[in-house]
């Protein structure tokens, strides 16, 4: 019974999930020593802690938000159903936020307000997602919500605040971050996107118009490698115009993974208890891609400083 529970809280956790969070500020920290020579170390460390506890509130209050749908009645490995108190639930969700948000008010006061204007729609895109009355990951809009987040607004919130010139006191910086974080946050995305395919038939029978309720697995797994080749080439791209250097080309450390999971939902999509997992392996290749950018980024710094 212990192990069992033990197991249980591991998949709660879900401690793999919380790298979403923290390499889109790694990237960003990297292309800024890279570009600049150098960065503010404190606020690199700050704004990383800020991330993942802004996280742990978005995954907390959508065990919440869905325990009051009744989605997840059978998820054994809610938070929600472990604990089995909503208000301790809530308290720890929102005392995240709330820290969260004020470690990014205090780096915004010695950067940019901006830093804190674009976490704050963060937060905002976060609960539209799955918090009444929007609920608009019911919808299907979970997924470019998420691109938009982890995309444009956290790179730019990012490179803002580890910038070591303030040459961002007044503007953002949406070309450098839709440059650098549209290949990254649409390896996010895929992770959400994956995250569905075991429950379908639930979803479904709890309104959840999810993209993959709408296409239906087998659509859905044809559109793996796409999704895949759009995030190499965009990221190929960029380092043939010169916006990141070659050694960047390291994201291909990725390749096993992406093989892995394309082949993994192209011959078992319609099988749950097989593809349950599918999820952490787009993780493991949304990781292993952001860790190869950022070991680019480095090794061109070392090189050239």
């Amino acid at each position: 019974m212990k192990e069992s529970n033990k197991r249980l809280w591991k998949q709660a956790i879900k401690w793999p999930l919380y790298s979403v969070a923290i390499l889109p500020v790694f990237i960003s920290g990297a292309y800024t020593l890279n570009y600049f020579k150098n960065i503010k170390i404190s606020n690199l460390i700050a704004f990383t802690i800020a991330a993942i506890l802004i996280l742990l509130w978005e995954n907390l209050t959508n065990d919440l938000f869905d325990s009051e749908t009744g989605i997840d009645e059978f998820k054994f490995h809610s938070i929600v159903n472990l604990v089995r108190n909503k208000k301790i639930v809530s308290f720890t969700a929102y005392m995240s936020l709330f820290t969260g948000l004020l470690i990014i008010y205090i780096i915004s006061i010695t950067t940019s307000i901006n830093v804190i204007l674009l976490v704050g729609v963060c937060c905002f895109f976060g609960y539209l997602y799955q918090g009444p009355p929007f609920r608009l990951g019911y919808q299907g809009l979970g997924e470019p919500l998420c691109w938009i987040t982890f995309g444009p607004l956290a790179f730019s919130a990012s490179l803002i605040a580890l910038n070591p010139s303030d040459i961002y006191l007044i503007s953002i910086p949406w070309k450098e971050s839709l440059l650098l974080g549209s290949g990254p946050s649409l390896a996010i995305t895929l992770v959400l996107f994956c995250s569905h395919f075991h429950q379908i038939k639930e979803d479904k029978d709890h309104g959840k118009n999810s993209p993959l309720v709408r296409l239906g697995a087998k659509k859905g797994a044809k559109l793996i490698p796409w999704i895949v080749f759009i995030i190499y080439f965009f990221q190929l791209f960029i380092i043939i115009n010169g916006f990141i250097p070659i050694f960047c080309i390291l994201y291909l450390i990725s390749l096993p993974e992406s093989i892995k999971l394309i082949n993994l939902l192209k011959y078992s999509y319609n099988k749950p208890e097989e593809i349950k997992n599918c999820k952490f392996i787009a993780i493991k290749f949304q990781t292993l891609n952001g860790i190869g950018l950022i070991t680019g980024l480095f090794m061109d710094y070392l090189f050239y400083k």
